[in-house]
């Protein structure tokens, strides 16, 4: 099942989730991984790595054995519950409340949970209602009512030391105010809740409600001033109400580990409780990992399994205390193919306490999908009715393949819209962008392919720093960007683009948005993920009729760099050798191939090493859509006018720009082809000629195994076709 695709490793019986919730799917119990100091466990991946759909494929598999919640931290559901009472809720006490209310139902091992410890930090922050009246904060601290209770379980105790904390303080709150009218932050409403909530417990209850609000920052001890503190910071707003939200977070971990460790907890319970945070890289998900990873740097600890998502490689910014990543040691990682982490361990030296939040993290990289996945999922989905040898079939894996990277999300959209796709002889990989896909629960309609991906990929996974003024243009600006290898065209593009906007974005903010966002880069690809840069170049071409937005955008920088040449030369032209090299790249894929090739030809003699080098820069590029006749030019069925040496290198070109481009399969017939045109070459007469045969030799090799030619980051992954 797609649920499950590409996550066998960690969801297995002897899986890294069974291990670290200390209990199988089928419920059987696992020996936990680490120990009382627990990292907080973060899924690294961009868009498409399958991160949220591995949370819900772990609360489906073991929410029945072990407590698990999930959150969307990334949801509007919990602003839009706080909006009514703004001065009493908040998004984040949003999420804590209805995760501390569906573990409050929880019917596994050992029964449902309660959470008197947050229900008493809440209840304090009720009083800062709009109306304030002493009904209308009654019906507040209300909405919080089965927090502090359990279920009663046949023969089991139900925490008595906890009874009666919330009838106690609503009833004494209403006798106190009777009849008053109040400004909610008046010192009458905080003490009439406190004296509630004190006077209605048992010794044990009142003794642990001072252990922890008595800890709270500036309480000294003293659990009422710790209490009337966090209702003023959540009052405040800012900087006070996070530290006053993390410090709930820490109370509902409290309320889960005192029902573990509690008088029949160790019997009774098994494995750990987990919260999953996906989307966690929003506000709400970045404050709750902060407030979790600063209670365990402290010294805090509890069994609480805590999972977040991360869009950045290097977990988040935040982790670091204001430095460069590359400047603090790395928090500890693996990858699926890794096995299971053994061991862990947070800094123990002097300076433990000021280690960056990193220090308390393990990184768990997304899988991609290997080939025999990717294979499997597609031929899963392929409807036989093609003769026998599966032709369309391998071409349709090879174009997954390449267009996906292996990315989970985008292999399962692609292998579900191929399923009744052929492939045309001579299909560029980006033709199968065009089948229709019918959405589950979309009824009869269909889109295509490549719509559906850049809604999900791009859309729907917007930048979270991206200012909202650009949230309008933001695929429009990617689309363009498609074409730019290095910042300095990027810029160009950038300028032309936004000429009409007051607000605009540089090539640096956008490079930095797609790495927040978990794009990789690459050294010769400003978009350096090659499956987004193909469905960006698809959609640019498409734009307007006959691609005229794509040749547009390639005129733009192409007459850039023609003033560049005029100006410096053979100066270097940052992604490229030369300013002339980067030129000739825009202008092959605007219409100027036989400029190229006179280019190419002239500049042949004398310099072969070099040449090669700056042929397979200019080849390394996008071929334009409608009729592709490289293969023919390559095999000189085209005619083509001048000198044997001009028409040899017009072949050469196109042999080389079929296996630069990295769309279709080339294999044997094209190596071939490059052996005999670099052969060819070596025997003319012009100086350096016969350094060329070695050329011959390497790239034909190259080129039979579906290799490229020119290696870079984005092309690295793709490896072979076949």
């Amino acid at each position: 099942m797609c649920e499950d695709l590409g996550f066998e490793r960690l969801l297995g019986e002897e899986g890294f989730f069974a291990r670290l919730l200390g209990r199988s799917p089928s419920g059987g119990g696992r020996e936990p991984l680490y120990g009382p100091d627990l990292p907080v466990v973060l899924l690294t991946g961009g868009p498409g790595m399958g991160k949220g759909r591995l949370l819900r494929a772990v609360r489906d598999r073991f929410a029945t054995k072990v407590p698990v919640i999930y959150v969307d931290c990334g949801s509007p559901v919990y602003a839009d519950r706080a909006a009514p009472e703004p001065g009493a809720r908040s998004a984040a006490t949003e999420a804590l409340t209805e995760a501390a209310r569906r573990l409050g139902t929880w019917q596994g091992t050992g029964g449902s949970f309660a959470f008197p410890r947050l229900f008493a930090g809440l209840a304090m922050i009720a009083t800062g209602v709009t109306e304030a009246t002493p009904d209308a904060v009654a019906a507040e601290v209300e909405r919080y009512g089965e927090l502090p209770q359990k279920q009663r379980l046949p023969g089991l105790g139900t925490g008595d030391f906890w009874r009666g904390a919330l009838r106690g303080a609503i009833r004494n709150l209403l006798t106190t105010l009777s009849g008053q009218t109040l400004d909610p932050y008046s010192a009458s409403v905080a003490n009439a809740l406190l004296d509630g909530l004190f006077a209605s417990l048992a010794p044990r209850g009142r003794t642990e409600l001072a252990r922890i609000y008595g800890a709270y920052p500036g309480a000294a001890g003293q659990p009422e001033h710790g209490l009337r503190d966090l209702a003023a910071d959540f009052q405040a707003g800012g900087e006070e109400r996070e530290l006053a939200e993390s410090f709930l977070f820490r109370a509902l971990r409290e309320d889960l580990e005192a029902a573990y460790t509690g008088a029949l907890g160790w019997l009774r319970r098994v494995g750990r409780p987990a919260v999953l945070l996906d989307r966690a890289e929003s506000p709400l998900g970045e404050q709750l990992l902060r407030a979790v990873l600063s209670d365990r740097r402290g010294g805090q600890r509890d069994r609480v399994v805590i999972v977040g998502t991360a869009r950045r490689a290097d977990g988040g910014t935040f982790l670091y205390g204001g430095l460069p990543s590359g400047e603090v040691p790395s928090p500890a990682e693996f990858r699926p193919t890794d096995g299971v982490p053994l061991s862990w361990s947070r800094r123990t030296d002097s300076a433990a306490e000021r280690a960056p939040l990193a220090d308390g993290v393990l990184l768990l990289r997304m899988p991609l999908l290997t080939g025999d996945q990717l294979r499997l999922e597609t031929e899963r989905r392929q409807r036989r009715a093609e003769p026998e040898g599966g032709t369309n079939r391998r071409r349709i894996d090879a174009a997954v393949a390449g267009l996906s990277g292996g990315r989970p999300h985008t292999v399962i959209r692609l292998a579900a819209a191929a399923a009744a796709f052929r492939m045309p002889a001579d299909a560029n990989d980006r033709d199968i962008l065009d089948a229709p896909l019918r959405l589950p629960g979309s009824g009869d309609s269909e889109r295509a392919v490549a719509d559906v991906l850049l809604q999900e990929l791009i859309l729907e996974q917007l930048p979270v720093r991206l200012p909202p003024e650009h949230h309008d243009q933001w695929l429009d600006l990617l689309t363009h960007l498609s074409v730019a290898h290095d910042t300095e065209c990027a810029d160009i593009l950038l300028r032309h683009h936004q000429s009409a906007r007051v607000h605009r974005l540089t090539a640096h903010h956008v490079a930095q948005l797609l790495t927040d966002t978990g794009w990789p880069i690459c050294e010769r690809h400003f978009i350096g993920d090659f499956g987004l840069r193909q469905l960006l170049v698809h959609r640019l071409y498409g734009l307007r009729p006959d691609g005229a937005a794509w040749y547009a955008d390639h005129h733009l920088l192409r007459d850039h760099y023609t003033g560049r040449a005029a100006e410096e030369g053979a100066a270097s032209g940052g992604a490229f050798r030369s300013v002339m090299a980067h030129r000739m790249n825009h202008h092959l894929v605007s219409g100027g191939v036989d400029d190229v090739v006179r280019h190419l030809a002239a500049t042949l003699p004398g310099r072969p090493q070099e040449w090669c080098a700056e042929l397979l820069e200019i080849a390394q590029a996008p071929y334009p859509g409608g009729a592709d006749t490289r293969h023919e030019r390559a095999q000189g069925l085209v005619a083509v006018d001048g000198p044997a040496l001009r028409r040899t290198v017009d072949q050469l070109l196109h042999a080389v720009w079929l296996c630069e481009e990295r769309t279709r399969p080339t294999g044997r017939e094209t190596a071939r082809t490059l052996a005999k045109l670099l052969d060819l070459l070596s025997i003319m007469e012009f100086d350096g000629a016969g350094q060329l045969g070695r050329t011959a030799t390497d790239w034909s090799a190259l080129a039979e195994n579906e290799q490229p030619l020119l290696r870079c980051a984005c092309t690295e992954q793709l490896g072979r076709r076949r």
